[in-house]
């Protein structure tokens, strides 16, 4: 019944919402700004770098929200519903955002998979992953990693895909929105240079990683061993195995650092460094940002900066 009575609400907002859209200046096509409603931080720094000043972007989930764990609320649809583009990171990340958009219920909106064409790793997979206690998101009897723009090559199609939805609403700014696209995917492609040339020389390629399975792409593209405590859902809670397993990880190749994530509880890196004598270095996934952060005006390039910086010495690059 609470469904139920959700649901009904959230039809009743849209249609309230589309009838003010009828009213208002019109983004796309129109006389105003083409309105942009995205997910989380990534697609909306993307969306942001390729729109310049033509367009609005505005960011969905609340600074600090887990969007693993997030619950569209009435009002988030009716915000999406007054969009003209919906973006979202992709349907392993972003489950929920097929109930947004159905409940947005808008003609003329545009939605945006920013992953199109993307290849997805499985979650704790692969030649350089652990394969144990990693749990992901299903799709087809697969686990899915749903952090893919921790591949800068990744992130690079998301800028694509992003400019080439927003220059076919917005034709009239179309070159503006590619220029942009190509100027930021260049910026991408020189922050993957230097991360292949600041980690290819370190005297431990294992990243070992008291929070949650966020980093799984960027260890693939650079060949590391990536290690984590918890599953691929930040909420989910390392068992006392897997504590002990890294902890002897830790010991068996004698690593100096370990690393641990924002806006999640340090304790299981803390309890780790205790038992090791590592010391904590910070690695930042971008998914989500402190509202501090936000108001400050970080970027996705900052964040990326501080991580290279701190694999660097975690791992003992020269």
């Amino acid at each position: 019944m609470r469904r139920i009575a959700f649901m009904v609400l959230v039809l009743v907002l849209a249609a309230l919402a589309s009838g003010c859209r009828k009213t208002e200046e019109k983004g796309a096509g129109g006389i105003g700004k083409p309105r942009i409603v995205a997910t989380i931080f990534p697609v909306y720094e993307f969306a942001r770098a390729v729109a310049g000043d033509k367009a609005e972007v505005t960011l969905l989930l609340p600074p600090g929200m887990e969007p693993h764990s997030f619950e569209p609320q009435p009002g988030d649809i009716v915000r999406v519903s007054k969009a003209d583009l919906f973006i979202y990171t992709n349907r392993y990340m972003e489950p929920w955002a097929g109930e947004i958009v159905k409940g947005a219920g808008g003609r003329k909106l545009t939605v945006v998979d920013a992953s199109r064409g993307a290849k997805f790793l499985k979650a704790g997979e692969g030649n350089n992953h652990d394969d144990h206690g990693h749990g992901g998101h299903s799709h087809g009897g697969e686990r899915m990693d749903p952090h893919l723009w921790l591949d800068f090559t990744n992130a690079q199609l998301m800028v694509d895909n992003i400019a080439a939805a927003l220059a076919a609403a917005d034709p009239a700014n179309r070159s503006v929105y590619l220029a942009n696209a190509a100027a930021y995917r260049a910026r991408l492609a020189d922050l993957d240079e230097r991360y292949r040339k600041g980690l290819a020389s370190c005297a431990t390629r294992t990243i070992l990683h008291g929070g949650h399975y966020a980093f799984g792409y960027l260890a693939n593209r650079y060949g590391l061993r990536y290690l984590s405590a918890y599953a691929v859902s930040a909420d989910a809670e390392p068992t006392p195995a897997k504590l002990a397993q890294l902890v002897n990880q830790v010991r068996a190749e004698g690593l100096k650092y370990i690393f641990t994530e924002e806006l999640l509880d340090p304790r299981t890196a803390e309890t780790i460094a205790r038992e090791t004598g590592a010391s904590i270095l910070m690695l930042h996934g971008a998914h989500t940002v402190s509202k501090a952060d936000l108001d400050r005006g970080v970027t996705f390039m900052e964040l990326m900066e501080k991580n290279l910086k701190n694999l660097r010495e975690g791992l003992q690059c020269r």
